[in-house]
């Protein structure tokens, strides 16, 4: 699977799918992250709250990675629809 993600709250879906696709509840990932299950609960709920430290620890521990790569400009024929006089 791959995702671009732009918000914070985008996140919140791929770390429950992640976490329920390795089959572990938030309790056991909490303790493989050395964190208390309401902890991991407000990660999953709210990922504008999670360190970045955390956040690599996390999609290692689900297998997940994180790409950064620079944005694609947009296609001239996208930027000419766009723009709209006002």
């Amino acid at each position: 699977m791959q995702q671009i993600i732009s918000l914070a709250e985008q996140f919140t879906p791929i770390l429950q799918a992640a976490r329920k696709a390795t089959g572990l509840s938030q309790t056991e990932l909490a303790q493989r992250l050395g964190l208390s299950q309401s902890r991991m609960s407000v990660m999953e709920l709210d990922p504008s709250s999670i360190a970045l430290d955390q956040m690599l620890r996390l999609c290692a521990a689900l297998q997940l990675e994180i790409v950064v790569q620079t944005k694609a400009p947009p296609s001239p024929a996208a930027s000419t629809t766009a723009s709209t006089e006002w």
